[in-house]
C-alpha cells in the first residue's frame, strides 16, 4: 500500500467523517464532497471550516445520545 493511500485511510476512518455522512446520505461520493469542502474553503477564505466543526459536534453529540439509550447498563 502507497504511503498516501496509508494516509487517506488514517483521515478517513479517524477524522469526524462528515463528509462521509454527507455523502451516504446524498449518495455522492464522499471523496467529492471533499474536494468541493476545499475549493469553497479557499474561494470563501476558510468559512467551511466553522460549518464543518459544528457538523462534527453534532455528530458526536448524536453519537453518544444514540449509544446511551442503547446501554442497558446505564439504568444500573
Amino acid at each position: 500500500m502507497k504511503f498516501i493511500d496509508k494516509i487517506r485511510m488514517y483521515f478517513e476512518t479517524q477524522a469526524f467523517g462528515v463528509c462521509s455522512v454527507i455523502g451516504e446520505k446524498l449518495g455522492i461520493a464522499s471523496s467529492r464532497i471533499r474536494l468541493w469542502f476545499i475549493y469553497i474553503s479557499f474561494l470563501t477564505l476558510g468559512s467551511p471550516v466553522i460549518i464543518y466543526m459544528i457538523l462534527a459536534f453534532w455528530l458526536n453529540i448524536k453519537k453518544y445520545i444514540y449509544n446511551a439509550k442503547r446501554n442497558p447498563l446505564r439504568y444500573l
